[in-house]
């Protein structure tokens, strides 16, 4: 019986990639490391360390331990100027209904982010209460895809992951939840989440019951009555 969601953050409730792009972009500068748009996609759902040391390696860099760690926060300090002024209007479409409807059925609502910038980012669009938890990033052992933070969303609500559904928008998040053991909903391209059990264009397409009859939680008889 599944009784609950987890949802990623960043290409699934909102935007901020092109905001993680530009800070990324500004540090990698200072390094004399190009980065690209395309590197930046490279990068989905990756820890901001693991970002940062996928930057070092691509130029060839070794730093100290007390340098990574100013960069980080230099980084983040910039980031976090950038999202200073997100709004609700800032939500993907479809988003808001999803979780209201999760919210009357009465099921477990948790955000599983790499970013650690997701309670500051989630009261900024005003849906922060619409989440019973989310994981802190910076207390999971490892990040996606390996499947810690997922896991730790399950066992804050003592639910076995054959119960959970996760929704993300990156391979290394499908990863993650299929390393789970739970059911994957990709949000983006079919050609690229191809790991996802099913996968839906934005959130504006994703259907509940759908997902439910998937998932073999419901069946698609009383799927097909919950929409006439």
């Amino acid at each position: 019986m599944i009784t609950t969601f987890i949802f990623d953050l960043d290409g699934v409730i909102t935007d901020t990639a092109h905001y993680h792009f530009l800070a990324w972009q500004k540090t990698a500068q200072q390094l004399g490391v190009s980065f690209t748009e395309v590197d930046n996609e490279a990068l989905k759902g990756v820890s901001r360390r693991g970002s940062l040391d996928w930057i070092l390696k691509k130029g060839g860099i070794t730093l100290a331990e007390d340098n990574i760690e100013a960069l980080m926060a230099e980084k983040n300090a910039d980031y976090r100027e950038m999202i200073g002024d997100m709004q609700s209007s800032d939500i993907f479409p479809g988003v808001t209904g999803t979780l209201a409807v999760l919210r009357e059925r009465g099921y477990n609502i948790g955000l599983a982010s790499a970013s650690k910038n997701a309670e500051f980012i989630l009261t900024r669009l005003g849906i922060r209460d619409a989440f019973d938890y989310v994981a802190d990033a910076a207390a999971i052992p490892q990040g996606k895809p390996a499947p810690d933070i997922f896991l730790d969303v399950a066992q804050h609500f003592s639910a076995s992951p054959a119960s959970c559904i996760g929704i993300e928008d990156a391979v290394s998040g499908v990863q993650a939840i299929k390393s789970a053991e739970m059911f994957a909903v990709g949000i983006g391209s079919a050609d690229v989440l191809t790991q996802a059990d099913i996968i839906y264009p934005d959130m504006l397409a994703f259907d509940i019951d759908e997902v439910l009859v998937r998932a073999g939680d419901l069946p698609a008889q009383q799927a097909n009555n919950s929409k006439a």
